[in-house]
């Protein structure tokens, strides 16, 4: 007589992989899972079926952890400018906090890791447009939508390549100036020392939206 489907330890080793794969990155090989789930490479085998099939889920989990965290970052907020809330969103996507799901989600650019998720660089932009249109709207813009995920991106790559922090912020901050960001007045700032490097944000700007 088989074992009977466990469905929360299913859901407990996942979420244990899902944040082993994004402090460490998506492994090759069942072994670095295991080990930090303390479970055998085959009860992995056992609950997700193939080695792939549970790298597409654990992406999968990564994914809507970032969804419902970057999709409440840019919800648009009563008494709040919209240019504002994006401020804010940016210094949270670009801090210590947002590099893990850009390195992560970066990786399915490559051609190794394409053939997990195949869709997934047009779901990854269009998953951000939906937010973005909602929160414009209350400018009476949702059509900038486009524009400013495009704009977002650029800056992630930017980011990625030169580790210029306080140059992509300013560019960042200037951007929104153009639509209608109030000049001076309180801006939020991220929460990082000016001048760090992302370390590797994101060949992700281009692979995840914002």
């Amino acid at each position: 007589m088989g074992r009977r489907p466990q469905p929360h330890l299913k859901d407990r080793l996942l979420d244990a992989c899902a944040d082993h794969a994004l402090a460490h990155g998506l492994p090759d090989r069942l072994e670095p899972l295991a080990t930090a789930t303390g479970a055998s490479a085959r009860m992995l085998i056992y609950h997700f079926g193939t080695r792939d099939a549970l790298l597409r889920a654990v992406l999968g989990r990564a994914r809507q952890r970032q969804l419902d965290t970057w999709g409440d970052l840019l919800r648009a907020r009563p008494d709040e400018p919209y240019t504002t809330t994006l401020e804010r969103a940016w210094a949270s996507i670009t801090s210590e906090d947002g590099r893990p799901y850009l390195r992560m989600f970066g990786q399915l650019r490559e051609s190794a890791e394409q053939r997990l998720w195949p869709d997934f660089r047009r779901t990854a932009t269009t998953d951000w447009l939906g937010p973005l249109e909602d929160g414009l709207r209350g400018m009476g813009r949702p059509e900038l939508a486009t524009l400013v995920l495009a704009v977002i991106r650029g800056l992630l790559m930017d980011l990625d390549a030169t580790g210029d922090t306080a140059r992509a912020d300013r560019a960042f901050q200037e951007f929104l100036a153009t639509l209608g960001h109030p000049a001076g007045g309180d801006r939020p700032r991220a929460h990082r020392p000016r001048g760090t490097s992302p370390g590797g944000t994101a060949g992700a700007g281009a692979a995840t939206g914002p």
